[in-house]
């Protein structure tokens, strides 16, 4: 993947990045196609590829069968979200004007090799793939081989298995529907654990249903009540507790493209550094910063206001015990 600025093709083992720890897993990326672009398109365009399909000499029947699984998917994720819609009260096609006419969806083939396969001693690379959210609107997770390892994390911040079973996919709502929705879909945070030693590699295949990456941060109108009931329940559970930022914030990005090919990057630093230095220069920017926020706040837990610390003014505001 890092010979190309597109997002399609071979990702090696332990080649991606989630939540700033390697993922030990390897994976072919691969979307409905569309050509190169020209040269007055924007950066995020390069999200929009032609495939990087396996030599057909070798898996002759690779690139039709995930073509064709490609196309069902993506009427399957229409369908679901205009009844989406229809739970909120609102018209079955709210959401039909952020997605083009040739809309582009996403789907990776992944393997997740057990834990034996881990070099000796590196202890760093034990998740499948770290906490994270989707970027897109929904996502549809096909978990092929029997193991359990996907997780995902509920208001209360507790991990919860969702173990495979058969002819089923496990939905997960995207950061892009969070948005459209001022927060009342709420994105899915969502890990995989690595197999234990000894049994073997997981098989997942999820697919990705795709917006439009011209698409501004404006929202549906969602009807009052919806709303209200938003509120009245996260005021009841006390608020949500989630390990990952959510990144979609109106007002950061100006079209949703940008905000998924920094996601894009954060993931592939490789990738970054050959066609993207600048985006992952801010991107490792920002991280720095946040660590020592992180750090500064953690050190604040140790001051105690009855007793000044020198160089510490007694007035400073959050320089307390908790």
């Amino acid at each position: 993947m890092p010979k190309t600025d597109m997002a399609s093709g071979y990702n090696k083992l332990g080649n991606e990045v989630t939540a700033q720890k390697t993922d030990w897993r390897e994976q072919i990326d691969l979307s409905t196609p569309h050509p190169l672009l020209k040269p007055k398109d924007p950066r995020y365009y390069n999200l929009l590829s032609p495939n990087q399909w396996p030599d057909p000499s070798y898996l002759p029947s690779f690139r039709s069968t995930y073509e064709a699984y490609i196309s069902a998917m993506s009427t399957l994720s229409t369908e679901f979200t205009s009844l989406i819609a229809e739970s909120l009260g609102l018209p079955c096609t709210a959401f039909d004007r952020f997605f083009d006419l040739d809309q582009q969806h996403k789907l990776k083939i992944v393997k997740y090799p057990d834990t034996g396969s881990i070099p000796s001693g590196n202890t760093a690379l034990s998740q499948g793939v770290g906490p994270h959210k989707d970027s897109m609107l929904t996502s549809y997770l096909l978990q092929v081989a029997p193991h359990t390892g996907l997780q995902a994390q509920n208001l209360a911040g507790e991990w919860i298995d969702c173990p495979p079973k058969l002819g089923t996919f496990v939905v997960a709502i995207g950061q892009g529907l969070e948005a459209l929705t001022h927060g009342v879909c709420k994105s899915t945070t969502h890990r995989v654990l690595s197999p234990q030693a000894g049994l073997g590699p997981r098989f997942s295949i999820p697919f990705f249903q795709g917006v439009s990456y011209d698409a501004t941060f404006e929202s549906v109108d969602i009807p009052l009540e919806v709303l209200n009931m938003r509120d009245e329940r996260m005021k009841a559970r006390g608020g949500r507790i989630d390990d990952v930022e959510f990144t979609f914030t109106k007002g950061k990005w100006g079209h949703l493209g940008e905000a998924t090919l920094t996601n894009r990057v954060k993931s592939h630093p490789d990738v970054g550094e050959r066609w993207y230095p600048d985006i992952l220069s801010k991107i490792r920017a920002e991280q720095a910063a946040a660590e020592k926020a992180e750090a500064l706040d953690s050190g604040s837990a140790v001051i105690s206001a009855e007793e000044p610390v020198k160089g510490v003014k007694e007035s400073a505001p959050g320089i307390r015990a908790h």
